[in-house]
């Protein structure tokens, strides 16, 4: 194998987080931020581009402009056992939702996600990039023309937010999904964008004009709650003028607070 191998166990149900096993000289890459807490003897080190060893400086250049590309940062975080003994550190997922551990080595070395999908990975799995062939996919695909792709051997752990569905779709079966459900998926499968039909549907159905077609074989992931979503719904409950309260706060007790506290 080419990536480092490492175990893990993943804890809670709707905030989760991956505890990742090190044994000595082992080393996991994962997202700035994404750090929940580890222990003494784990070294930090900040490394350029995605970790995977590219060789040389246009190797590492190449590896961080995909990165650039993608909506990421063109550092990641490597976390190093220094010590003696197995040594554990945690990345926990950034909102309410499922952390799925993916492994390439399962998958064809290959599965392609949503841009801001990734979470960690062991040393050596490469973040790069996927293009998708026809212009409306990424004009309309709602997650933008470019998806990220990781590709070795070892395992990586993706985040889907709310409830997350695996199905495994057979050769020429097809399935219909909200742009922005769409979590990841392998190299099999291919993916297109559909205009929703009717035109009363389209203005006036509230699910948006297009809609990601999926053609197996292969393995899909679908999430039941977007980040897009998630923040749209915080967006439209917040305070609408400065320094008020939410107009969506329109219960009797809430309106007679507002009497007493003088508002309008």
């Amino acid at each position: 194998m080419n990536n480092h191998e490492i175990d893990y166990e993943i804890y809670g149900d709707d905030m989760q987080f991956v505890e990742i096993e090190l044994d000595p000289g082992e080393t996991t890459i994962a997202e700035a931020g994404s750090l929940m807490m580890m222990e003494d003897g784990i070294g930090m080190e900040t490394i350029f581009g995605d970790g995977s060893g590219q060789k040389g400086l246009m190797g590492k250049l190449f590896g961080a402009g995909k990165r650039l590309l993608t909506g990421e940062s063109l550092f990641m975080t490597a976390f190093t056992n220094t010590g003696v003994g197995k040594k554990h550190v945690s990345f926990a997922a950034p909102y309410p939702g499922k952390i799925i551990p993916m492994d390439l080595s399962r998958l064809e070395g290959e599965i392609i996600c949503q841009k801001d999908a990734f979470l960690c990975a062991a040393k050596g799995v490469s973040v790069g990039i996927e293009f998708q062939r026809k212009l409306g996919t990424g004009f309309f695909g709602g997650e933008g023309f470019i998806m990220e792709k990781l590709e070795g051997d070892g395992l990586a752990f993706i985040h889907a937010g709310g409830t997350m569905k695996h199905l495994t779709l057979s050769p020429g079966e097809r399935l219909r999904v909200d742009t922005g459900c769409l979590v990841g998926m392998t190299r099999g499968v291919s993916y297109n964008i559909e205009m929703v039909r009717g035109v009363k549907t389209a203005l006036f159905g509230g699910e948006g004009l297009f809609f990601a077609t999926l053609e197996g074989p292969g393995d899909v992931w679908v999430q039941s709650l977007p980040f897009s979503r998630l923040a749209s719904r915080v967006f439209s409950a917040a305070p609408q003028i400065p320094g008020g309260r939410s107009r969506g706060e329109g219960s009797v007790l809430g309106g007679l607070w507002n009497f007493m506290d003088g508002d309008d």
